[in-house]
């Protein structure tokens, strides 16, 4: 079921052992958007957890819950095909030490395309890893992990992906964290193929999730929750093989739809690289142990 985390358990293990700890718009070619928000019912379903996963307040809250038993989890009722996606999430609080809390985009199949986050819980007082990937026809291997500059679990802050022909940006409350260029001139593949729902889950990993398997989830500390709240895409949802954007011809953009082609300003480079300075804690494209023969191609470039 949680594919990426196949990649997760090897990163997280290698990232404890560093010594300085330092996440629609739909981008396809056309006009006509999915505008997304307000009643979660509407947009998700419950798909696992037995009674563990709840919308409430009039579709306006959602919460996943993991005990000993179980964990649970959402995905959603449409499929996109490029687009923005927000979602405002409130963390576990206390000492969510073993637990794991994804949310992602994800196609279907062998070769499947996915966008990652993945909070990896801690020790009362200890930071959350944010831990993010891409995978296209199904290689991933693209891993980094973040500290957050707040407490993700007092307040919901929004973690954001702006996925688009031109590349895909990960954000956390406007700030862009990551963003991973489509770069397929260099042989490097890239999700704009397959359609993705997105999936949501609060699971036990303490085997490995925090600080490589050596401290385990304290249950007498469950139900561990998460809450999630005022999702929004815009995005072209994806139907019966069709989008619902329509044609896919450069012609069909406006002026006022300059998302379509949407890039990070000067002022959303200079955010990037900020936190790229002080919050990355884990690089793929620096791990020469895990490459010896060399890193990736989308690595030597700028």
């Amino acid at each position: 079921m949680f594919k990426s985390h196949r990649d997760l358990k090897y990163i997280t293990m290698a990232s404890f052992s560093l010594k300085n700890y330092k996440v629609v718009v739909l981008l396809v070619f056309c006009i006509a958007v999915n505008v997304s928000a307000g009643d979660l019912n509407r947009d998700f379903q419950i798909t696992w957890g037995d009674g563990r996963a709840k919308i409430v307040n009039n579709g306006e809250l959602l919460t996943l819950s993991l005990d000993k038993a179980s964990g649970s989890g959402f995905q959603s009722k449409n499929e996109y095909l490029f687009g923005q996606i927000d979602m405002q999430l409130k963390l576990v609080p206390g000492n969510s030490a073993g637990t794991v809390t994804a949310y992602y985009l994800s196609s279907k199949g062998s070769t499947w395309d996915e966008i990652d986050f993945e909070f990896l819980g801690n020790l009362s007082g200890d930071p959350y890893i944010l831990h993010t990937n891409v995978f296209s026809q199904g290689k991933g291997n693209r891993e980094q992990q973040f500290y957050l500059w707040f407490d993700p679990t007092a307040d919901f802050h929004t973690y954001s992906i702006l996925w688009n022909p031109q590349h895909i940006v990960f954000s956390v409350d406007g700030t862009p964290i990551r963003k991973f260029k489509n770069l397929e001139s260099k042989g490097v593949p890239y999700p704009k193929n397959q359609p993705m729902r997105i999936y949501s889950s609060l699971w036990n990993a303490d085997d490995w999730a925090t600080r490589g398997g050596l401290v385990k989830t304290d249950w007498s500390k469950a139900p561990f929750t998460a809450s999630y709240r005022n999702f929004k895409a815009n995005a072209c949802v994806w139907s019966s093989g069709k989008s619902s954007c329509g044609s896919n011809s450069p012609s069909s953009t406006s002026n006022s739809n300059s998302w379509l082609n949407q890039e990070l300003d000067s002022a959303g480079e200079e955010k990037l690289k900020w936190v790229q300075k002080n919050y990355l804690i884990y690089n793929y494209c620096s791990d020469s142990k895990r490459f010896p023969q060399g890193f990736p191609p989308e690595c030597n470039v700028a």
